[in-house]
């Protein structure tokens, strides 16, 4: 029985994304992230497709995943944005949760 694309992306949050490894930036994120199969990739690439646009997830939502916590909305959803495009268009840097 296959699990759910949800509990793929929650995983992928809780093992990279958490307290503990959320403020790391060695810069290996996305090539760990690319070394998976490509239909992982396309999950978890879909997972923040739907987060980024549901106005709904919000603050409280990221800190049930990851245990860190985010002052607003707007700047979770910038922080999902700018990592999106760190994951899957090349962006510069990964960026780093408030607190940094």
């Amino acid at each position: 029985m296959a699990v759910p694309v949800e509990a793929h992306f929650r995983n992928f949050f809780r093992v990279y994304l958490d307290l503990e490894r959320g403020y790391e930036n060695t810069g290996n994120l996305r090539l760990t992230l690319l070394s998976f199969s490509d239909s992982y990739v396309k999950l978890i690439r879909e997972g923040f497709e739907q987060i980024i646009s549901d106005d709904s997830f919000g603050p409280a939502d990221y800190e049930r995943l990851t245990d860190i916590e985010f002052p607003d909305r707007e700047t979770l959803h910038t922080y999902l944005r700018d990592m999106y495009d760190y994951l899957f268009k090349d962006g510069p840097e990964q960026p780093m949760p408030p607190g940094y």
